[in-house]
């Protein structure tokens, strides 16, 4: 029985920077943590989750053994409650809760949590992989996404400056919106252990950079030598952890919970592995048409910061 799926609460951890704060902190704990800070909040207990989908790149080691069920049991939530993960590269916890939505709507399941973790600075990304077959390299030149990052700049035609400059603009806004307490209501405090064994209590970003422009623009590229992309206008190694809670409008009753927004429709796109970062735009055309909507019925656009070039180059092909 076809249903809606609403959104109803979402939590995540503060967000640490490289060897910061959370690199103490295993990537099952992290999750378990944040699981425990969204059914709190909520008002609910964990038996009334039926699935956890879990979004995670680097599934090896500390987050490997399917760790969106590890996370499950590190809540301390009963057995019965489930838990799977997902790899969908940088749209891996997006595409969690695209599923639970799905789950819900399909009329399979009444509440479902996406989630997603990643410790950076425990687990090294591209440690999961390894060689790939000829029948794939003889066709794609496969590269690491700084290098795509690079392509996609260079047939944009996207400057150095645009680069520094939306970036810039993008810390200094997270900076002013973290002063401001923007972020309180959906951050959960993690306690971590220092150094010196002493336990303290994270409840605040460590990644937002207060730099200067003059700064952000003396900085050397970062994969090409002549190139434009720098640690600057990139996204950061960094720890965190989310979690959303998913229900039908029968369940939201039935356990007291407040929809905060309904998921209307979903869409992907695959494009070139090689300038893999460009796919924003045909998923977002993708899901307008599934829902009868245009770019000029949205109210807030949000777009993935995987490098400044990949929201410029979405601005520009959407003309947004």
């Amino acid at each position: 029985m076809a249903q809606e799926a609403f959104i109803c609460e979402a939590v995540r951890s503060p967000i640490g920077k490289r060897k910061g704060s959370l690199s103490g902190t295993r990537a099952e704990d992290l999750a378990g943590s944040v699981l425990q800070g969204l059914v709190a909040k909520a008002g609910i207990s964990g038996d009334a989750v039926e699935d956890v989908i879990m979004g995670c790149v680097t599934q090896i080691g500390e987050q490997g053994w399917n760790i969106g069920r590890m996370a499950v049991l590190a809540a301390d939530w009963p057995v019965s409650v489930c838990g799977t993960t997902v790899n969908r590269q940088c749209g891996s916890s997006i595409q969690t809760t695209n599923f639970a939505a799905q789950a819900i709507m399909s009329g399979q399941q009444d509440v479902v949590v996406s989630a997603g973790v990643e410790c950076m600075s425990r687990t090294i990304m591209g440690t999961d992989g390894g060689d790939v077959s000829a029948r794939i390299t003889d066709r794609y030149n496969l590269i690491p996404q700084g290098f795509s990052a690079e392509l996609i700049a260079q047939q944009w035609n996207i400057s150095r400056e645009q680069l520094d400059e939306y970036s810039w603009n993008s810390h200094q806004r997270a900076l002013a919106a973290q002063q401001a307490g923007k972020f309180d209501d959906e951050i959960i405090a993690i306690d971590v252990t220092t150094e010196d064994g002493s336990s303290v209590t994270f409840d605040r970003d460590e990644t937002p950079r207060d730099s200067t422009m003059d700064k952000v623009a003396s900085l050397a590229p970062a994969f090409n030598p002549e190139g434009v992309i720098t640690a600057g206008n990139s996204s950061q190694i960094c720890d965190g952890s989310a979690a959303v809670l998913l229900a039908s409008e029968q369940a939201a009753g039935r356990l007291g919970l407040t929809p905060k927004a309904r998921i209307v429709s979903t869409g992907l796109a695959g494009v070139d592995p090689i300038i893999m970062l460009t796919g924003n735009p045909g998923a977002m055309n993708a899901a307008l048409s599934r829902a009868g909507l245009t770019l000029d019925d949205m109210g807030v656009i949000e777009v993935n910061e995987a490098f400044a070039c990949v929201p410029i180059q979405t601005m520009m092909d959407l003309n947004a």
